[in-house]
């Protein structure tokens, strides 16, 4: 959620900031705005409602010039108050401190309340502005603004990342981390930080990922890190991005989300590379311990949120159907607020594109501490009662019980990746529009690898089924590519949505999910309401919403539920509704004359299946947004990555 972009350099930053702010409009468009120390040390700031283009507008009629060599901005996606100029960001404080934040200051209202009685003066209904007057009130007793920013930090519960600059410190940027991703960009007599590093990739491709409870103190020549914690200078690592600036422009293509549909075969090439042959799935690309750690476990407990949680649950069809292993998926946001069971020999999945998922995170630091705790309590129980029987397994390393856990993941340096033991990285290359279409098809790339390779490690599939499960994954890009081939046909019939406020979705077995995400993608960028069914759920309920203006989306492959759907598309038929089916080549439901049919890709199994007829409902999505004009990359009140609960 929203996006932070700063620096310090020799040459006026604004031309720098307002770039960043453009790359990083994905993350948040209700406001912005930006902040610059000018020649005279005094703080010049703009804000305007709405996308960066009403910002520029209003920098354009400043009466002078804007300008400086040190400077924040933000783009804001609304938590607290409503989205407003006075809310948005940067917050300044008496005129000598400035702050842009990300994340929520849980203990705002209590730190309000002091501040209120100590004289401060709000202007804003946001938590952020209890960080500008902390910030300022600390500046009191020092004259560095490092020592004021590590103080303040002290006073604040829940998650920020946050870039602080002071006119009494002219040549200074101060950041600090938790919770909330941000990066430093550096650069040869200037430093940078951002939310995300496409931000910064116009002036540098060198970065140090800042992680939890990282302080940094940047200035035109150096950058130091220290411990919020200790107060020790800590040292973080400068890492070179292979991302440039062509991976993250639109190209030919109208939308990001439709060059991002169209970069889908690319990006399974990609995230297949190097982890298998002709024939085999090589087990090594999920760790060099993966194999032991994938031959002692007997469960799966997969966790996400939205989209990567409907890639989990077409994980769990394959998980039990091709390898026989239980496999529980499970929201993120209900597993971390109740008390799950957690059994032995389970291996947790946690599925994020960003890794920076707040409450997918949370989950996965959840599980680490009831790990860390099971630990204790054994050894105490070991060294206290001489009639505690362990078993040897008891012990998987250092760990006292045997819950590995697994981040499949886009983004190398995120929290997500730092917390769990075994990472696999998607290779879906920078995902912007905020609907998820590379990123969805290369988590499922990524768990139809993970689960062929439990299978070969437990000898539950042979060397014959794991040839085909390879061969069928080598084909998936040539299949993607036809199924993108549908485009115009699918286009004539998204027209046939230019009137509808409501659809729903049918599918069956590993289609359920899938039109899930269909109904997802549909009301994310189009506003329609939208819902999905297993098809057999008809008659409990869904058939009552049937009429003429009910458009019925269906996925139909040839597979053993084909005949079991047809029957539950003539019900439908026989209410009036109207009925859309992807469906197989080699099917003859196009005999329906009363169907609208778009003749989908075949020679799909049992794997590739969900990933291409996922494609179709995409572009579906995609059109239907258009002729409804709405925005497609950036739909009203959503943001690309939920990093606050």
């Amino acid at each position: 959620m929203c996006g932070i972009v700063g620096g310090i350099a020799e040459r006026n930053v604004a031309p720098i900031l307002m770039e960043g702010l453009r790359r990083l409009e994905y993350r948040g468009y209700d406001s912005s705005g930006i902040a610059l120390l000018d020649v005279d040390n005094k703080l010049q700031r703009v804000r305007a409602m709405g996308k960066i283009k009403q910002l520029e507008t209003k920098m354009d009629a400043f009466d002078e010039a804007f300008s400086g060599q040190l400077g924040i901005a933000h783009t804001r996606w609304a938590t607290h108050g409503i989205p407003s100029e006075n809310n948005a960001h940067p917050h300044i404080c008496n005129n000598k401190v400035a702050v842009v934040h990300n994340g929520i200051i849980e203990n705002y209202q209590s730190l309000k309340t002091r501040q209120l009685a100590e004289g401060y003066r709000f202007t804003s209904e946001t938590d952020t502005e209890v960080v500008a007057h902390e910030v300022f009130q600390q500046l009191e007793c020092t004259d560095d603004l490092l020592e004021a920013v590590m103080a303040s930090l002290k006073s604040f519960e829940g998650a920020y990342a946050l870039g602080v600059v002071a006119t009494n410190n002219p040549d200074t940027l101060v950041a600090a981390r938790k919770g909330s991703p941000l990066v430093i960009g550096i650069g040869i007599g200037e430093h940078f930080i951002a939310s995300d590093v496409s931000a910064l990739l116009p002036v540098t491709q060198n970065f140090i990922f800042l992680e939890d409870g990282d302080v940094a103190r940047l200035t035109r020549d150096k950058v130091e890190i220290f411990s919020v914690l200790t107060g020790e200078r800590v040292e973080r690592t400068v890492k070179h991005s292979n991302l440039n600036l062509t991976s993250v422009e639109l190209g030919a293509h109208r939308h990001y989300m439709h060059k991002e549909i169209f970069e889908q075969p690319q990006a399974v090439i990609d995230t297949l590379e190097g982890r298998m042959t002709q024939d085999q799935i090589l087990v090594s690309s999920f760790g060099h311990n993966a194999e032991s750690v994938f031959a002692s476990i007997n469960r799966i407990h997969i966790i996400a949120c939205g989209t990567s949680y409907h890639a989990g649950m077409v994980a769990r069809y394959w998980a039990e159907d091709i390898i026989g292993m239980p496999c529980q998926v499970e929201v993120a946001s209900e597993f971390r607020y109740r008390n799950p069971v957690i059994e032995n020999h389970t291996l947790f999945v946690t599925i994020s594109q960003s890794g920076e998922t707040a409450d997918t995170l949370a989950a996965l630091q959840q599980i680490n501490a009831l790990r860390k705790n099971k630990t204790t309590e054994l050894r105490r129980r070991a060294g206290d009662d001489p009639k505690a029987h362990l078993k040897k397994d008891d012990f998987a390393g250092s760990q006292a019980l045997n819950i590995p856990t697994l981040s499949i993941c886009n983004v190398a340096e995120s929290s997500l990746t730092r917390e769990a033991d075994l990472v696999f990285l998607t290779h879906a290359g920078p995902e912007i529009g905020v609907a998820s279409t590379k990123a969805f098809t290369t988590q499922l790339v990524a768990l139809a690898l993970l689960l062929t390779s439990i299978g070969k490690v437990q000898n539950r599939l042979d060397e014959g089924r794991e040839a085909l499960i390879a061969g069928g994954l080598q084909k998936l890009p040539n299949l993607i590519t036809m199924a993108l081939g549908h485009e115009e046909e699918i286009k004539q019939i998204s027209e046939d949505f230019a009137d509808k406020q409501h659809a729903l979705f049918l599918g069956r077995g590993t289609m359920y999910p899938i039109a899930l995400e269909g109904a997802l993608k549909l009301k994310e960028i189009s506003y329609i309401h939208a819902e999905a069914y297993p098809a057999g759920e008809l008659k409990h309920g869904p058939l009552a919403l049937i009429d003429e203006m009910m458009p019925v989306i269906a996925i139909a492959p040839l597979d053993d539920l084909l005949e079991k759907l047809k029957s539950n598309l003539q019900e439908v038929k026989a209410r009036g509704g109207q009925m859309i089916v992807f469906e197989d080549e080699r099917s003859d439901i196009s005999s329906e004359t009363s169907f609208k049919v778009v003749k989908a890709t075949t020679n799909v199994g049992r794997i590739t299946a969900p990933i291409t007829y996922n494609i179709l409902l995409q572009l579906l999505s995609y059109h239907v947004a258009l002729i409804k004009g709405t925005d497609v990359d950036q739909p009203r009140n959503l943001a690309k990555s939920v990093t606050v609960e």
